[in-house]
């Protein structure tokens, strides 16, 4: 595993190879960010004392770490400070929060993990701190080079979640404190930027980016220091650098977790790339959902200004960076740039045609460039070890790493970070651990919603962006959804299309309209027979027949990614699963048993009870039968809604 953080009591973590800054490159800095390189140069950061770490990210407050927090907080506090209590992010593997991590001074830093309960998360810090085990053994430890691992314990980067990942836009989160800029300055933090602003000019750093091979990490793909040179190359007075942190996917949660866990790499690389284009503005452009995400940010920014490493005369260098967060209404559509432009103008968020293009005329008519934060992410480390580094890993035209948050029907779910190029299949089997039951993998959704689906028998694929179009699917911004046999694709797929509809802005007639009237040839399919009227199973047919050129005629003619794209959901499990299709249009039969109004309720006579719970709750009363006898259903006033499956004790009702 690569660059993989060794953590220990104090915060003397490594930042994807980068070494403690030079204090030579912060020669002329202002008096507060000397004094902390100071400080950090002094012996025994944590002062001696234990550190207590949670998981305080949105996944483990949502898991009950909140209340994990309160407790060691109060059991701190009954021993006078002599211990601190530190908050981190998320470290990626959902599944296992809350997380508790213990550091005594000397020793490596263990985890707990699924510690929800206060009363145990207090047990397990009065044995660390007394020096006795605790019933339960923790998770993992740190690798510390200062101190002899715990015996019995296994390591992080032996964990089969994290064992396979190379952790570099991930290598602080979940490790050291998101609220203290000491804690990212000691790993090697704004090392980059001191370099930047002092030894290269803005054309050499473009130079970097450009020949590392970093593309765009939001959907596109475009190669990001082709991106900065454009902008470098337009004279005008006002520039902006903007980063698109209003993740929108369902399914993804990468740039929320990076900015919780990590706010500090962010800003670096938002001014490491406002210098290279010369912008004096930068803006994150982020959902007002993200409200921890949002206060780590303005912590990150307020902590950099007060360092002199945004905003005027960065470390005396004379370049001016401005650092704004705009917050959004949450629409998917903002997602796209131009859309996101004119959010941040004030106006509607609604896509223009192009050209011109942000580059050359963007926020208020000012060439403006738009990253997304996992591309912003990596530029820091770029810049600190050369674009060499950055090369060497990856494929051919797929460089670095790429995160994705991976979901669904897998045992472990969370944020995962690979080399591009990795096998899909070492994602759900060797990092997710496969699906759980036993249940049988069925695809991966990959993308978003404007995404495609990949099959069991393509899991093999290398994940890069030239391999997934082969397949029909896209990177996007990193979600992964697995699905298993309880899946239906034609479900699956009238999901995503029915999500698209309500995104769309309504501007252009093909996105808006042709997108309903998908949706309305899918909810066709689920729909049982005996609900259809008239010419309904007619019309039916008909739409089916036109469902491949109707979804030709989206993607050629809508104006915007999100219409051209919004096809892809069907085309790609009409592609791979055209038999679960051709089930619902014929026999009328989920094979999945996903949708519930083509299911036929029966109940076995053999298990019945005659206990009438059933008949009871049945909401269309269609279900007969007396006490102690063995109940029917009567197929013609059947709804389907399987409630009768839900309330049977003695799982005596059956759908298929």
């Amino acid at each position: 595993m690569n660059s993989l953080p060794e953590a220990a009591a104090s915060h003397n973590t490594s930042i994807s190879g980068c070494a403690i800054p030079d204090p030579a490159l912060f020669a002329d800095a202002g008096a507060s960010l000397r004094a902390a390189l100071e400080r950090l140069g002094q012996p025994s950061a944590g002062n001696g004392k234990p550190c207590l770490y949670v998981g305080a990210g949105t996944c483990g407050l949502g898991a009950g770490a909140g209340r994990v927090l309160d407790a060691i907080r109060d059991l701190a506090s009954v021993r006078s400070g002599d211990v601190n209590v530190v908050e981190v992010g998320c470290i990626g593997l959902c599944t296992a929060e809350p997380l508790l991590e213990v550091a005594m001074p000397g020793t490596p830093r263990r985890a707990w993990d699924c510690v929800g309960n206060a009363a145990e998360a207090v047990a397990i810090v009065n044995a660390a701190l007394s020096g006795q085990p605790h019933s339960r053994p923790p998770a993992w430890q740190y690798r510390d080079a200062h101190a002899q691992p715990w015996p019995h314990i296994p390591l992080f980067d032996e964990h089969p979640f994290f064992a396979p990942q190379t952790r570099w836009v991930l290598a602080n989160c979940g490790i050291i404190d998101p609220g203290s800029i000491d804690a990212y300055l000691a790993g090697g933090g704004y090392h980059a930027l001191a370099h930047a602003v002092r030894e290269m000019p803005p054309a050499e750093v473009c130079e970097q980016i450009e020949r590392s091979g970093l593309r765009g990490r939001g959907g596109g793909g475009f190669p990001t220091g082709r991106k900065w040179r454009i902008a470098l190359q337009q004279s005008a007075a006002d520039k902006y650098m903007i980063c698109n942190a209003d993740e929108g996917d369902p399914g993804a949660f990468m740039d929320r977790a990076v900015i919780e866990g990590d706010p500090h790499r962010l800003i670096e690389g938002l001014v490491l790339a406002s210098y290279a284009i010369g912008a004096g503005k930068a803006i994150v452009y982020i959902r007002a959902e993200y409200p921890l995400a949002i206060q780590r940010l303005h912590e990150a920014i307020d902590q950099a200004a007060e360092y002199g490493l945004v905003g005027d005369n960065i470390l005396n260098s004379g370049v001016n960076v401005e650092v704004i967060i705009k917050k959004g209404a949450g629409a998917f559509v903002c997602g796209e740039e131009t859309a996101l432009i004119h959010s941040i103008e004030g106006k509607r968020g609604m896509p223009r045609p192009r050209p011109p293009f942000p580059a050359e005329s963007g926020v208020f008519g000012a060439p403006s460039i738009i990253n997304n934060v996992e591309t912003l992410a990596n530029v820091p480390a770029i810049v600190a070890n050369g674009w060499e580094w950055f090369a060497a890993a990856g494929s051919k035209d797929s460089k670095g790493t790429k995160v994705f948050a991976l979901s669904g029907k897998v045992r472990r779910t969370g944020l995962v970070e690979i080399v591009m190029g990795t096998p899909l299949r070492a994602i759900v089997e060797q990092m997710g651990g496969g699906t759980p039951e036993d249940r049988t993998f069925k695809a991966v959704q990959i993308g978003g919603p404007s995404g495609g689906c990949i099959p069991a028998q393509h899991l093999d694929i290398p994940i890069d962006y030239e391999s997934l179009k082969t397949v029909g699917a896209i990177m996007g911004s990193g979600g992964l959804v697995v699905m298993d046999d309880r899946n239906c694709m034609v479900d699956v797929a009238k999901f995503f299309m029915d999500f698209i509809r309500r995104e769309s802005c309504g501007k252009c007639i093909p996105c808006r309209e042709g997108t309903r009237r998908m949706l309305e040839i899918l909810k066709a399919l689920t729909t049982s027979r005996k609900t259809e009227r008239n010419v309904q199973a007619l019309e039916r047919f008909k739409g089916i027949l036109t469902l491949d050129s109707l979804a030709e005629v989206i993607r050629d003619t809508s104006l915007c990614g999100l219409g051209q794209t919004a096809p892809n959901p069907v085309l790609s499990t009409l592609r791979w699963f055209r038999d679960e299709y051709e089930a619902h249009i014929f026999e009328r039969r989920c094979p999945a048993g996903a949708c519930t109004a083509l299911l036929t309720f029966s109940i076995n006579p053999d298990q019945c009870k005659g206990c009438t719970l059933c008949a009871r709750k049945c909401p269309a009363d269609a279900i007969v039968g007396s006490s102690r006898k063995t109940h029917y259903v009567v197929e013609d006033k059947c709804i389907g809604c399987g409630t009768c499956v839900t309330v049977c004790r003695f799982k005596a009702v059956t759908a298929q």
